[in-house]
């Protein structure tokens, strides 16, 4: 049961009445029956609302920062009309844009509304309970009861980064266009044959088409295809870290989401096998052979754990799922303690079998703060700056020396940065 604003205005007037008409005990027993008789007027003819049924359609994912609608169809199976108020009550980072509709549904009937919904954080919404208010016909009570109708929206990462991906497929097109009239070599597979002009590697020539022509002829080459990427996630600690960026303060974990969907989309357009894992302590998401939108869908749950990073575990699973030679690009951060102590001696069993890239997102508040001078404030701030750098400079040094690639950069520029280093090993014959 529930009392509207109606009921208060009643008793209110009740006791203007009991002030000035019949300042009693027995005007004030009469406005209080009268009260009484109305909200069980309206309790008795109100419509009943445990009796209702729910459903839902509608979307059940939406890429972060896009409004989507769920429908939510109401029937009436008893002999009452059903008038009232309707919540749907969503979590905050639903984002909904409104959750309470008026409702009005005759006997036997169905209404449906329309619930929009614009996420504000990643991973799975789930829609919490349904309530109705049913007002009886005076106004001043109302039948209440709430219905559990479950649903969940899948908050996707937003993948900000694909705007640089037509460039990066030119680029893909022009790198397999010169790929095929370059000379044998390791990674290559054979294209076709055209006329030998200078400069060709005469260990490209083909004795046989040339025997069979006037001219010498050349067998061409092109990249292999089905090579096999491994993409992994560093989801502990140093993951939760907020850095700022264009779209305000990301979590580390979320720029580095956007440089690996971003890799992805790129390799798999270049016919290669991108597998996914997710790692912390455990394993937290894995993918094998994945399609964007899979990658997509498995990335959106995914929170940082505050635990440190399993480097030994990590490297295991890896050596494990990945049996010919790979890249095996890794998304963490360059701090040099964890590195020292827990990467670097895991190291040489991984670069052995495996071309081993590590992608880390920077602060630029780091380098702003850097180059502070205004006070002695400002001083010390840059001065802790310039020791966080040159810690950087020495872990990216450090991982060099050991045959790693890094790429290091803002989170404007870590997906594309990464994307490019991919297109520069490629084009070395390095995959």
């Amino acid at each position: 049961m529930a009392l509207t604003g109606r009921a208060g205005l009643l008793a209110l007037l009740g006791v203007v009445f009991v002030g000035v008409a019949m300042p009693s005990w027995t005007g004030i027993l009469l406005v209080l029956l009268v009260v009484l008789v109305c909200v069980g007027i309206d309790l008795a003819l109100a419509g009943r609302v445990r009796s209702l049924t729910f459903t839902r359609s509608g979307a059940t994912q939406v890429r972060l920062g896009e409004t989507v609608s769920v429908s939510l169809t109401v029937r009436n199976p008893g002999r009452r009309r059903v008038r009232g108020v309707l919540r749907d009550a969503w979590p905050p980072s639903a984002g909904v844009v409104s959750d309470r509709f008026s409702v009005d549904v005759p006997a036997g009937a169905s209404r449906t509304v329309s619930v929009e919904l614009q996420p504000v954080r990643r991973g799975d919404r789930i829609a919490s309970r349904v309530t109705v208010r049913s007002l009886g016909p005076l106004g001043v009570a109302a039948r209440q009861g709430s219905h559990a109708v479950p649903w969940t929206v899948r908050a996707l990462p937003p993948f900000h980064s694909r705007k640089h991906l037509p460039p990066l497929l030119e680029r893909l097109r022009e790198l397999d266009g010169r790929r095929a009239s370059l000379v044998r070599g390791q990674g290559t597979e054979f294209d076709s044959l055209r006329e030998y002009v200078i400069g060709d590697d005469v260990r490209s020539i083909d004795w046989r088409a040339t025997a069979r022509t006037t001219d010498v002829m050349v067998r061409t080459w092109r990249p292999e295809r089905d090579r096999q990427v491994v993409i992994v996630l560093d989801t502990a600690r140093t993951a939760a870290g907020r850095v700022a960026g264009e779209l305000g303060g990301l979590p580390r974990l979320d720029t580095a989401m956007d440089a690996a969907l971003l890799l992805s989309a790129l390799a798999i357009h270049a016919g290669d096998r991108v597998d996914l894992i997710a790692y912390s302590r455990q394993v937290r998401a894995s993918v094998s052979r994945a399609s964007l939108p899979e990658l997509v869908s498995a990335m959106a749950p995914l929170d940082a754990e505050l635990v440190e990073f399993d480097a030994r575990g990590m490297v295991a699973e890896v050596l494990r799922r990945a049996r010919q030679r790979s890249l095996v690009v890794l998304l963490t951060g360059l701090d040099p303690a964890a590195l020292e102590e827990g990467l670097v001696p895991m190291l040489p069993a991984l670069a052995s079998r495996h071309r081993l890239l590590v992608a880390s997102v920077t602060d630029p508040a780091v380098t702003t703060m850097a180059r502070g001078r205004g006070d002695a404030a400002e001083v010390y701030g840059a001065a802790a700056a310039e020791r966080t750098l040159a810690e950087r400079r020495h872990a990216k040094a450090l991982l060099t020396r050991l045959g790693v690639d890094v790429v290091d950069a803002v989170p404007a520029e870590l997906p594309p940065s990464l994307a490019d280093r991919y297109l520069a090993l490629k084009a070395q014959g390095k995959l």
